[in-house]
């Protein structure tokens, strides 16, 4: 299993991105994929998910009517499409999926909100 990141950078507040995460070595249209998120010095926390038609997300409070979870089964990539960022969105971003009882994880990309 292989999950790569991408698409992190610096963004001024109430700017976008849009993160990608490319998934590799099992069958992506099966399961749900979430994203996570670690600020500095502070633990990892659950963003959101997307079950695996891509039909159902879910979002933490924190993110939740700025941020929009997608997936494209056909390139095996999820996304994260991030709007209105905020000084504490400023963190590394990962995505995750649990295969066969194991979690895996890429090896994030950083996102950086600042003026």
């Amino acid at each position: 299993v292989q999950l790569v990141e991408s698409g992190g950078g610096l963004v001024q507040p109430g700017g976008s991105l849009r993160l990608s995460c490319a998934a590799s070595g099992f069958t992506f249209s099966r399961y749900v994929m979430r994203w996570y998120r670690q600020a500095p010095e502070k633990e990892r926390e659950w963003v959101g998910d997307i079950d695996s038609a891509g039909r159902t997300t879910r979002y933490a409070d924190s993110v939740k009517g700025r941020f929009t979870i997608s997936r494209d089964n056909t390139k095996n990539t999820v996304y994260l499409q991030m709007d209105s960022l905020k000084f504490e969105d400023t963190a590394v971003y990962y995505c995750n999926v649990f295969f066969t009882g194991v979690a895996y994880w890429g090896k994030g990309t950083l996102v950086t909100v600042s003026a």
